[in-house]
């Protein structure tokens, strides 16, 4: 339904930076929209979005790849998930409103790190930003297609122009506008609940999980998404652990070195993933043991995390790669 969730963090300290460099980017590189694209191209555009869509629909994975890029091309495996795991949403109808957003990087030698677009009127409340990494020399279309039903999604795709207005698939982003029936909007707002309440973890991953239902893509900037990524900065909490500084739990004679923590849609509910490192996680007994052990020191620890979440994952993980699992409802970690 999402991609891996591990990233979550990096991905939106990536947004702000690039955020930051959008605000000041008035040399970047060329973008149009509306009625500043010429007919000819807007027409080509929105044909290739409808066929890409339409392929999608019928999940017709081997007629987008024949359409693709070579480079996509050769490494479609992430496309081929996301169009399997989404088309019962992409089939809910067609999109409601399709945005289209021609992108000018022709005037350049070498791949660009990072080639920044601004599209809009400065200060509008219509801007759209774009900060895409390692982009070749060429010109490029972003369309943004949104399918309104019970599980609403959006679908934005990258397309490259490859000689007289023939636009091939060159980026493929399928992202979910709800989660347990509930949109960004309302995460956001509970994420200010915590947050008012003193909780910041919950209000933490409550804002990463209003980001990634509300935000087409992280390569996008909105004043709106801007607004978000200020309020994300704002909450973050201190003690947020990572590989380089892990954070302690001793319980049982033990300590625990936890890695990571993550928000994560299972279903329609959101649970709360905690990994640690252990020295043997090859035994399912003792990792089992290990499991339920750092679930319950955590909620010790955090306790407004059950007013968050449905339930926790707690994942084992030793030097050899051994990795072992366990899902425990909230209302069983006594």
């Amino acid at each position: 339904m999402f991609r891996d969730w591990n990233e979550r963090t990096n991905l939106v300290l990536r947004l702000i930076v690039a955020t930051i460099a959008l605000a000041g980017c008035c040399g970047a590189q060329e973008c149009f929209s509306g009625s500043e694209i010429d007919p000819l191209t807007a027409k080509a555009v929105t044909a290739a979005a409808l066929k890409y869509f339409s392929m999608s629909v019928q999940g017709d994975v081997a007629g987008l790849k024949a359409n693709a890029v070579s480079e996509v091309a050769a490494n479609f495996r992430g496309i081929e998930q996301a169009v399997v795991a989404n088309r019962a949403s992409f089939a809910q109808g067609q999109p409601a409103e399709t945005r289209v957003f021609v992108l000018d990087a022709t005037d350049a030698k070498t791949v660009w790190q990072r080639a920044e677009f601004y599209c809009g009127i400065y200060n509008s409340p219509d801007r759209v930003g774009f900060a895409i990494p390692n982009l070749p020399p060429g010109r490029y279309a972003v369309t943004i297609a949104k399918v309104t039903g019970k599980e609403p999604i959006t679908l934005t795709m990258i397309l490259q122009d490859s000689g007289n207005n023939t636009w091939k698939l060159g980026g493929y982003y399928a992202r979910p506008n709800s989660l347990g029936g509930h949109d960004g909007q309302w995460y956001m707002s509970k994420a200010r609940e915590f947050k008012d309440k003193g909780q910041l973890h919950n209000a933490w991953f409550y804002y990463l999980t209003a980001w990634d239902l509300l935000a087409p893509v992280d390569f996008m900037s909105t004043p709106q998404l801007d607004k978000l990524t200020d309020e994300i900065q704002e909450a973050r909490p201190a003690d947020l652990p990572s590989t380089s500084a892990p954070m302690e739990l001793a319980a049982g004679g033990k300590t625990y070195k936890v890695t990571e923590l993550a928000a994560v849609p299972v279903g329609g509910d959101l649970d709360l993933r905690v990994q640690y490192d252990t020295a043997d996680a090859s035994n399912p007994v003792l990792a089992s043991q290990d499991n339920v052990t750092v679930m319950k020191t955590l909620l010790g620890k955090y306790p407004e995390f059950r007013d968050a979440f449905e339930a926790m994952i707690a994942r084992a993980r030793d030097s050899a790669g051994h990795d072992y699992g366990t899902l425990t409802a909230m209302k069983d970690i006594k």
